[in-house]
C-alpha cells in the first residue's frame, strides 16, 4: 500500500482508502479509514484496517471532512461567462474544499426560469465541471406554469427576489406573484429561496438620504438598504409560508433584528430555514474604508454588534447554514477607481475562501470544526434534498472529502485564486486553515500544486441516485 499520487490511475475514482487521525463523521471526530468503492463510501473502519492490496491516501495529522456543499453560487454561464463560468467557478470550489455547488438562476442568459433555459444551462456544463453542480430554478412574474416542468426536469427548488435583482432577465416578484406560485410549490414540496428586501423601504431610504452624503462613504450604501427593508420582507414571507404551508428559505440573512421572529416561526413548526454568508460573519460596517466597493453586496454588511448576533443565531440553530453567495463581476463594474458605492455592482467573490474564512472566525469564538461541518456541509445538503448523497462522511454517500489543515496560517493572495476575477474584499487578510486536497466521488481533483486529470464533475438533477 502507498500514498495516493498524481498518476492518471490514482486520480481516477477507482477503489481506494482514505484514512486520517481526525475524520469528521456524523457521530463526531475520530481516527478512521474510509473505504471507497466506485466513488461511494462503502465502509468506515478502524484507522489500521487497511487490506494489503489497497490503494491508500493517508491524511496524516490533517482533518478529513466532508466536502462542502455551497447552495448559493452565481456562475452566470451561459450569457455572462465573462463574469464567471463553470470551469473557473468549479476550479475555485475544488481549491476551497467545496465539492457540490447549487447554482442560482439569475445572471445567466437565459435565466433559469423555464425548462428550456434549464436544458441550455445543463448543455453549457459539458466538459467544464471539476465538482458536482446542481441548479435552482427561478420564480418570476408570469412563470407559474413553468414551475412544475422545471421541478420535473431536475431543479432543486426555486429562487425569487422581492426587490429588483439588478438584471432585466430576472424580474422581482410582489405578493400577488407569490400567492400564485406558492400553492404550486407547496404541492411539489419544493423550497422557495427568497432574497428578502422590500423595494418600498429602500426607495424611502433613498429619498430620505441627505444630498451631502458622499457616494464613496460606506455609510451611504448601508443607509440605503435599511434593516427594516429586510425585516419586513422576512415577516411577509413567514406569513405566506404559514398561509400556504410552503417551505421558505431566507437567503443571506444580514439583519440580526429578524432573528426573534425567525426563532418564533421555527418554534411554531413553520417550514422556514435560514442562511447567512461568510462576509456577514467576518466584516463590520465600521471597518470598511471609503471607496472600498469590493465590499458592496445586498443586503449590506452591517455593524459589528449585528455580526455578533448573527454568530449567536448560528450557535443556537436559528440560522441553519452558511453559503458563500459568490457573486463576481468584471472588476471594472466595481468602479474601484471611483469608489462610488451607489453605482458599483454589488456582489462578493469568496467561493474559494469560504471554508478558511468561516473557520478563522468560528474558532476565535470557541466553535469546533464539527460546527463548521454542520453549517457548511450538512445544512446545505439538507436544504437541497441531498442528505443521502452529500454533506457527510457516511456509508452510501458520495466519497466527497476535503483534507484540511486547520492550524495552517496563510494570507489571501489574489494571484492564487481560481475565480475568473480575483477582486475580493479578503485580499491580504490573514486566515487559518489550508485545503491540502479535495476528493470528488473518490477522485482527487485538487491539491496545492494543481488539479488532477480532467474535469469529471456531474450536473446533478433532483431525484437522481
Amino acid at each position: 500500500m502507498s500514498n495516493l499520487s498524481n498518476s492518471p490511475d490514482n486520480s481516477s475514482n477507482a477503489n481506494l482508502i482514505v484514512r486520517g487521525k481526525r475524520v469528521i463523521a456524523p457521530e463526531g471526530e475520530r481516527p478512521a479509514a474510509i473505504h471507497i468503492r466506485d466513488g461511494v463510501v462503502a465502509a468506515i473502519s478502524s484507522f489500521d484496517d487497511i487490506p494489503s492490496e489497497s490503494r491508500l491516501y493517508d491524511a496524516g495529522d490533517a482533518v478529513v471532512m466532508p466536502g462542502l456543499v455551497d447552495t448559493h453560487v452565481h456562475i452566470n454561464e451561459p450569457g455572462r461567462t465573462e463574469w464567471e463560468g463553470f470551469s473557473t467557478a468549479t476550479q475555485a470550489a475544488a481549491a476551497g474544499g467545496v465539492t457540490t455547488l447549487i447554482e442560482m438562476p439569475l445572471n445567466s442568459i437565459p435565466a433559469t426560469t423555464t425548462a428550456a433555459a434549464y436544458r441550455e444551462k445543463i448543455a453549457a456544463t459539458v466538459g467544464k465541471l471539476w465538482v458536482d453542480v446542481g441548479f435552482w430554478g427561478g420564480v418570476v412574474p408570469g412563470n407559474v406554469r413553468e414551475l412544475r416542468p422545471l421541478w420535473e426536469a431536475g431543479v432543486f427548488g426555486f429562487k425569487c427576489f422581492l426587490v429588483p435583482s439588478g438584471v432585466d432577465e430576472f424580474a422581482h416578484v410582489v405578493e400577488a406573484d407569490l400567492r400564485a406560485a406558492l400553492p404550486e410549490l407547496a404541492a411539489l414540496g419544493a423550497p422557495l429561496l427568497a432574497h428578502a428586501e422590500l423595494p418600498e423601504a429602500i426607495e424611502a431610504a433613498e429619498k430620505a438620504r441627505l444630498k451631502s452624503t458622499a457616494p464613496n462613504e460606506y455609510a451611504t450604501w448601508l443607509n440605503s438598504r435599511p434593516r427594516h427593508a429586510e425585516n419586513e420582507a422576512i415577516a411577509s414571507l413567514l406569513r405566506l409560508s404559514r398561509e400556504f404551508k410552503a417551505r421558505v428559505h431566507i437567503v443571506h440573512l444580514s439583519s440580526s433584528d429578524a432573528v426573534p421572529m425567525l426563532q418564533q416561526a421555527k418554534s411554531s413548526g413553520a417550514g422556514v430555514t435560514v442562511e447567512t454568508c461568510p462576509h456577514y460573519l467576518t466584516f463590520a460596517a465600521e471597518e470598511i474604508a471609503c471607496g472600498a466597493t469590493e465590499f458592496k453586496c445586498a443586503p449590506p454588511i452591517r455593524e459589528r454588534e449585528n455580526r455578533e448576533k448573527l454568530w449567536s443565531a448560528l450557535g443556537d440553530g436559528t440560522i441553519d447554514l452558511i453559503a458563500s453567495d459568490h457573486s463576481p463581476c468584471p472588476p471594472a463594474m466595481k468602479l474601484r477607481d471611483e469608489g462610488d458605492f451607489s453605482r458599483a455592482w454589488g456582489g462578493i467573490a469568496s467561493l474559494q475562501l469560504a471554508l478558511p474564512v468561516v473557520w478563522t472566525e468560528a474558532r476565535a469564538r470557541g466553535y469546533a470544526l464539527t460546527d463548521v461541518v454542520r453549517w457548511m456541509c450538512e445544512g446545505p445538503a439538507r436544504l437541497a434534498g441531498l442528505v443521502k448523497r452529500k454533506g457527510a462522511i457516511a456509508v452510501g454517500c458520495d466519497a466527497d472529502f476535503v483534507i484540511f489543515k486547520p492550524d495552517a496560517p496563510f494570507r489571501v493572495d489574489p494571484s492564487r485564486l481560481y475565480h475568473r476575477h480575483a477582486l475580493t474584499p479578503y485580499t491580504g487578510r490573514a486566515l487559518t486553515g489550508v485545503v491540502e486536497a479535495t476528493f470528488v466521488r473518490g477522485r482527487k481533483v485538487f491539491e496545492p500544486r494543481g488539479f488532477s486529470g480532467s474535469p469529471t464533475g456531474q450536473a446533478l438533477r433532483r431525484g437522481e441516485a
